[in-house]
């Protein structure tokens, strides 16, 4: 089962919310659209879904030209971020509803939900009502409704990001098994790296509506086509500067080093380096052969990481590092990178290889 996307495109009022896309989106893994608020998850998620019309392009589903089909008989599933349940049904009823719609026997109708209720540990709600559910258990609910309806898609829509932090986690290891092996193409809408990351499967980065890479989740991370698309991969924002070459020397502002072996066969001349945050530490450590100093600014606290953000040769740097470390705000601090971890791209924000 595969689900293919030719060159389609939306427009509202005349403006472009999708620049054309081509994608084939397969089933036997997630295939996460990851981007920021406003990149055009939603609206792509919607083209896909059927609720919104295409502008141009086609859609076919295992082969079937499915582009003027009705949401209902695309046979899909969608999964918002707000936890959508018919208030005055039980959880039973909510998650037996599209079979009913479908017009199924009583019988298959029960074991369906009882599986379903019973892989998301719904068995001993299903005759309670939505108001009487945590925020958890109401997504769940949304979710089982997706499993029983053995849809030929599902669209998850930022599906967690109103749970508290202990129920992110909890349903983000559980979703891959939920629709292992169901035969379902699976599109998880993400605005968040880590998820991206922690979800495997193939990622879809976008940007202002449009594709920047696709691929392996964990190819794309490691390998970033452009700047913009390592950028979109980054939390923290990627630090980024321009950088000169000249023989096995890269030069920053004021500070100069040994190029690693892999890079020495670059042209001399101009390039934007790019390094994670998590690479740029306020600790010496192995590899680590470049200092950069400059003054702090916000620093951060958050569970068991320190970030803060520095100044230095009017670049704006982030550092992420395990552990509890000291920052003054407005002091000096000297932070260290290996130049192993450091990305190059060209001056127009391509990457060399």
């Amino acid at each position: 089962m595969a689900l293919e996307l030719q060159q389609v495109t939306k427009v509202v009022s005349g403006k472009t919310h999708i620049k054309e896309t081509s994608l084939t989106l397969e089933t036997g893994h997630f295939n996460v659209l990851l981007g920021e608020t406003g990149a055009g998850k939603t609206s792509l998620i919607k083209l896909m879904a059927g609720l919104d019309k295409l502008a141009s392009g086609t859609l076919l589903m295992d082969g079937e030209d499915i582009t003027e089909l009705s949401t209902q008989k695309r046979q899909i599933s969608l999964v918002h971020q707000f936890f959508v349940n018919y208030p005055h049904m039980t959880v039973f009823d909510n998650i037996a509803s599209p079979l009913r719609v479908a017009g199924m026997a009583k019988s298959e109708i029960a074991g369906r939900v009882e599986e379903a209720a019973n892989i998301l540990k719904l068995g001993p709600m299903l005759k309670r009502k939505p108001h009487e559910l945590s925020g958890g258990q109401q997504q769940r609910t949304a979710l089982a409704r997706a499993i029983a309806k053995e849809s030929r898609a599902v669209f998850l829509d930022e599906p967690l990001a109103n749970l508290d932090y202990k129920l992110r986690e909890e349903l983000r290891e559980l979703l891959p098994e939920l629709f292992a092996g169901r035969g379902a193409v699976v599109v998880y809408a993400t605005s968040e790296p880590e998820e991206a990351l922690l979800l495997g499967g193939e990622t879809v980065l976008m940007d202002d509506g449009y594709v920047r890479q696709f691929g392996p989740t964990a190819e794309i991370y490691r390998n970033p086509v452009t700047l913009s698309a390592a950028s979109i991969f980054s939390d923290p924002p990627i630090n980024h500067a321009a950088v000169s070459k000249a023989g096995d020397r890269m030069t920053m502002g004021e500070v100069s080093w040994t190029l690693p072996a892999s890079h020495q066969a670059m042209s001399d001349g101009s390039y934007q380096l790019a390094i994670r945050p998590h690479h740029v530490l306020p600790l010496k450590h192995e590899g680590a052969t470049v200092a950069v100093t400059g003054e702090i600014g916000i620093t951060e606290l958050s569970g068991s990481e320190s970030s803060a953000h520095f100044m230095f040769d009017d670049h704006s740097w982030v550092s992420l590092a395990h552990g509890v470390h000291p920052y003054t705000r407005g002091e000096d601090h000297t932070f260290y990178f290996n130049p192993d971890e450091c990305l190059y791209f060209t001056p127009d924000g391509h990457q060399i290889s």
